[in-house]
């Protein structure tokens, strides 16, 4: 279900003090790297990725396809920096940027 515009605008000021937990590098979406934007998604439900990829496009498609791979939804791109969020599937408390 897509977030609303609402959810989005509160998603992005909660993102604007986060950093970045996983960086993306010319390697692409590795299985590690999508093993980590998992585990992360499941314990932070919205997470900064900094995509080091100098091809606008293929940044685009990196994070569309990242997306996909996770079933996350992307609330946010500025730059090389995408904000992408999850509900998890067991919320923690204690670690979620959301709660």
């Amino acid at each position: 279900m897509p977030l609303s515009t609402a959810l989005k605008k509160q998603y992005r000021t909660i993102g604007h003090n986060l950093n970045p937990i996983v960086t993306i590098a010319g390697n692409g979406l590795s299985e590690p790297v999508l093993a980590e934007l998992d585990r992360a998604l499941d314990d932070h439900e919205l997470i900064k990725v900094k995509l080091a990829i100098t091809d606008r496009l293929a940044r685009q498609e990196t994070i569309q396809t990242l997306c996909h791979s996770c079933n996350a939804e992307l609330v946010q791109e500025i730059g090389k920096v995408a904000l992408i969020y999850r509900a998890a599937r067991e919320p923690k408390v204690h670690k979620s940027n959301i709660r």
